[in-house]
């Protein structure tokens, strides 16, 4: 019985993968003020650097530690704005294994040398003055690109893809960044007035048409894409007319009333229906259950394409949207109609 005793107290002290706070500490409010849950996609990691070097190396990826502290607006940008874009997303997961260390932290850090050190002895050797901190690790350990502080989403993607085509090795990132010249996003919502205007209410009733609601945020490159190009074109704004279009920052605070009735901020509304990337198109039914939802990059066609999903009604007939889109281009071609997939 005292070796069993002793080998579960022991065990209390192994130390666990870091990931982000427990789920059930975070429904009970006992984690940090400011604190930021990160994405699922973050390697849970025992933060022994040898280890996650090689095992990066070994998939064709690299190391990006990030530094953090619970109350940092700049880290809660990062998670919520730049990691809220899916071509930022597919980057990083593409091409790096991205570990957290909290800049306070205790948790045991084994370096590259082997060394156990805390978390916050370990950010205090490599002065990390600034939060979030970025450190892109090459596949030997050593640091192919420094990020202090936040960059934007056009800026932060540039950095992903000067380390990802290892351009470290070609010249400094500055002088890759002058030469990709980045466009910046607008930082502003695009909102029409033909748009449903706040206060949102999204309720639903017999003979509404259906409901398209678009979940965007203002830091968003591929949100004003898609308005001054997609969206200005005659067949598409054809479609829209089959529908009440509602643009929801996914970031807004301001209460609006949700399809099915509840009076809700717009931001949790959009959690609770796991909106994960901007823009995201979700489609309702007058009913006001959700029928349909777009997450990606869209071009013209396949944007068109979601839209005559729902409002031909064809979503009730045919399960398989690739399907109905495949179906659509073929009738387009026998009307003469030219389709092309990426303009």
């Amino acid at each position: 019985m005292r070796v069993i005793v002793v080998l579960a107290f022991s065990l209390l002290f192994v130390q666990a993968p870091v990931w982000g706070a427990d789920e059930g500490a975070l429904e009970e409010g006992l984690v940090n003020p400011g604190y930021v849950q990160k994405p699922e996609w973050f390697k849970a990691s025992f933060l022994d650097l040898r280890e996650d070097v090689a095992e990066a190396a070994e998939g064709g990826k690299r190391v990006m530690l990030y530094f953090y502290q619970d109350g940092c607006p700049y880290c809660e940008k990062l998670i919520n704005t730049n990691f809220a874009q899916r071509d930022i997303v597919d980057k990083a997961r593409q091409n790096l294994d991205v570990i957290a260390i909290n800049l306070w932290g205790d948790a045991t850090v084994t370096d590259l040398q082997g060394r156990e050190v805390s978390e916050k002895q370990f950010a205090r050797e490599l002065k990390v003055q600034f939060t979030p901190t970025l450190l892109f690790l090459d596949e030997q350990g050593d640091i192919a690109l420094r990020v202090n502080g936040y960059y934007p989403p056009h800026k932060f993607m540039a950095a992903l893809d000067y380390v990802a085509g290892r351009h470290e090795k070609k010249l400094a990132f500055r002088d890759y960044l002058a030469q990709q010249q980045p466009v910046a996003a607008s930082g502003k919502l695009h909102t029409e007035k033909g748009f449903l205007q706040p206060p949102y209410d999204l309720r639903r009733k017999a003979g509404d048409r259906p409901l398209l609601v678009l979940f965007e945020q203002k830091e968003c490159p591929v949100c004003d894409e898609m308005h001054g190009e997609a969206f200005r074109r005659r067949e598409t704004r054809e479609l829209l007319a089959a529908f009440d279009v509602a643009l929801i920052d996914i970031w807004d605070k301001r209460p609006l009333t949700t399809p099915d009735g509840k009076l809700l901020p717009a931001t949790e509304w959009a959690q609770e229906r796991k909106i994960q990337y901007a823009p995201s198109m979700a489609f309702f039914d007058e009913s006001g259950r959700e029928v349909f939802r777009t997450e990606a990059y869209l071009r013209a066609f396949h944007l068109q394409s979601a839209m005559d999903y729902v409002a031909s009604g064809a979503y009730k007939r045919e399960p398989e949207f690739q399907r109905f889109v495949q179906e659509r281009a073929d009738r387009m071609r026998e009307q003469g109609i030219e389709v092309e997939l990426w303009k």
